[in-house]
């Protein structure tokens, strides 16, 4: 991964792999495509798309103070306490902010994942009681695991649950609380290392499968940019500010056409008959594909 100060690798800077580059940006663009799990050996780039793709995420307006980064406007997606204070009437206060990007790490428990609960104060105060977890932390931004086929399977449960219900919820001694965690779920491995539960791999979207680069000419471009890169990473990611800015315009106005989208109904056939000409064995495959061309579109 490139990194310099305050300076991540532009995402327009990695050299080919445009299968990664457009699975990335069409799960930021409509997250119920439901993740990306990029396969590949180490050293391809993996991290470092992952990085510079939430530098080109448009700001989310949040609830000041909330835990779970709530939307002021949205009270259907809103926690129990950002929910109740807009149905007394009252004003919540906002402020823009970037995305988070949150890394999991490997030995994250649990608790640390999905939050902790005090017994006697969830019984007084609900939703309050909840020391809120990295699920917390994620909603509405993106949740990074490296090395994801490393990763407890009851963790890796944990995550895929939240990300497919858009809801965390949280069960201590017969008390269950709950609170928003829609976000976009990246994991990334090398296959060397172990493969992934194929119960959890059918689960996550798009999966995308990237080697090293066998053209001389883009090899040594990447050492030509990297070097660049680490000698003036101001000045380097200068030049490709412009090429920054147009897919950072490009993705927020995706975002917001989004919902304007409409299928026809001989689209949603023509996804149902390929799927049953290549043997697909679940639905999931038809879902993303609707969702991959809505992003498309």
């Amino acid at each position: 991964m490139f990194e310099r100060e305050d300076y991540l690798f532009p995402f327009s800077a990695i050299v080919d792999q445009d299968n990664l580059k457009t699975a990335l940006v069409l799960n930021a663009v409509n997250p119920e495509i439901g993740g990306v799990l990029i396969k590949g050996p180490s050293g391809t780039a993996k991290s470092t798309a992952v990085r510079g793709l939430a530098a080109l995420l448009p700001q989310v307006e949040v609830v000041r103070d909330c835990p779970f980064q709530c939307d002021p406007e949205d009270g259907r997606t809103q926690c129990e306490n950002c929910r109740e204070r807009r149905n007394r009437g009252e004003s919540l206060s906002s402020l823009l902010r970037p995305r988070l990007l949150v890394n999991l790490p490997l030995n994250a428990t649990e608790d640390r994942v999905a939050g902790t609960l005090d017994i006697s104060r969830a019984l007084r105060e609900g939703v309050k009681a909840l020391e809120p977890g990295l699920l917390a932390e994620a909603n509405r931004g993106i949740l990074y695991i490296d090395e994801i086929n490393l990763l407890d399977d009851h963790i890796v449960d944990i995550l895929l649950d939240a990300a497919a219900l858009g809801v965390n919820v949280i069960e201590r001694e017969g008390i269950s609380l709950s609170h928003p965690a829609r976000f976009l779920l990246i994991g990334t491995m090398n296959p060397e290392e172990g493969e992934l539960r194929p119960q959890i791999a059918d689960r996550i979207g798009l999966q995308i499968e990237i080697n090293a680069l066998s053209d001389p000419a883009q090899r040594v471009e990447i050492m030509k940019r990297r070097e660049a890169f680490l000698q003036d990473p101001k000045r380097f990611s200068g030049c490709y500010e412009e090429g920054q800015n147009r897919l950072r315009q490009a993705i927020s106005r995706a975002i917001a056409l989004l919902p304007k989208v409409s299928v026809r109904e001989s689209f949603y056939d023509a996804i149902a008959r390929l799927a049953i000409k290549c043997a697909v064995p679940s639905h999931r495959a038809d879902i993303t594909m609707l969702q991959c061309s809505k992003a498309l579109a």
